[in-house]
């Protein structure tokens, strides 16, 4: 089994040959154009190295890794539509590089291509990878009706907030290790082990994520340090701190996250402030190793050699190693 990086090159060089200019160039121009703005092709690499990993044949993957991949970019181009959000990956949107209709048009367009990925797959297989990406579409576009529905709601619970990360963020990439698990012929149960791998650290890689936006570096986390605070996010660790702090600075939190002042500095030191007075920090670590143990845990139930099991222990430690 190669190396993360390696099947991330591997399937750029083949977005690189599927990517061509079709008619009508305003509909597949913003097409080509979110697909190459980069991103680390987690995802896609994830279906080779576990087409691998059960000793598939690694080139029968190409049309499920571009699948995934190409509803992964359609999913932002739309959610970019709902955020206003300008750049992505410091580009301009394709909203606001071409407009509004056509960045919608252009996503639909995305997302019928991905299931035309599938048509090159036999009957059995067909039918397996199409049941598990409708059903991982589906549960994507509830977790982000989540997210938004979260925005203006009062009262949002730790359990509500991980069930919308489970669905908007982890299916996906459990989805991409089932994908790979699937086209390399496993038996089911090997499916849905490796399935739960990915979803419970896609769920760790989420609040993680959570914290590195207050406590990250601002040189490495590649965004804003406290964009998630200024935008007045319900992540996990204001929920967390909502949940134990006393009633003044929970009452101070809930103002916090209901304005949204000029000098966003002051607003982002106060609630840091309040976060490391109950030591969120360490309480939301202990979330992410919950969910890490519970990933690990799945792999102990799989039928697979321990050398490749350490691989994906090694992959696991590669994508969490990302310093707060």
């Amino acid at each position: 089994m190669e190396s993360i990086t390696k099947y991330t090159e591997v399937f750029n060089a083949y977005l690189t040959r599927k990517c061509n200019n079709q008619a009508p160039s305003s509909l597949f121009e913003p097409v080509n154009y979110i697909l190459n703005l980069g991103g680390k092709r987690i995802r896609p690499a994830l279906v080779l190295m576990t087409t691998d990993l059960f000793e598939g044949n690694v080139e029968t993957a190409y049309s499920a890794t571009m699948a995934v991949e190409v509803f992964h970019n359609f999913s932002l181009v739309h959610d970019d539509i709902m955020d206003d959000a300008p750049l992505r990956r410091q580009r301009p949107t394709v909203h606001e590089k071409w407009d509004v209709n056509t960045a919608i048009l252009s996503g639909d367009a995305m997302l019928i291509w991905a299931y035309q990925c599938f048509e090159d797959y036999d009957q059995h297989s067909f039918y397996a990878l199409v049941k598990l990406f409708s059903k991982t579409a589906q549960e994507v576009c509830s977790g982000q009706q989540y997210d938004m529905d979260f925005e203006n709601l009062q009262e949002v619970s730790i359990e509500n907030y991980l069930e919308m990360i489970r669905l908007k963020t982890a299916v996906l990439v459990a989805c991409a290790f089932k994908m790979g698990a699937i086209i390399a012929g496993t038996n089911i149960e090997n499916q849905d082990y490796i399935y739960n791998f990915g979803l419970n650290l896609g769920i760790a890689f989420q609040i993680q994520d959570d914290l590195l936006d207050v406590y990250g570096d601002p040189k490495t986390f590649g965004k804003q340090i406290g964009g998630d605070i200024i935008a007045n996010k319900k992540t996990f660790l204001y929920l967390k701190a909502l949940e134990i702090s006393s009633e003044d600075d929970h009452n101070q939190l809930k103002h916090l996250f209901s304005i949204s002042p000029k000098n966003t500095k002051a607003k982002i030191e106060t609630v840091k402030q309040i976060y490391d007075q109950y030591d969120v920090k360490s309480l939301s670590n202990q979330q992410i190793e919950k969910h890490k143990h519970k990933a690990l845990k799945s792999l102990d139930q799989l039928i697979l050699s321990e050398n490749k099991k350490q691989k994906l222990i090694n992959f696991a430690q590669e994508l969490m190693q990302r310093e707060v």
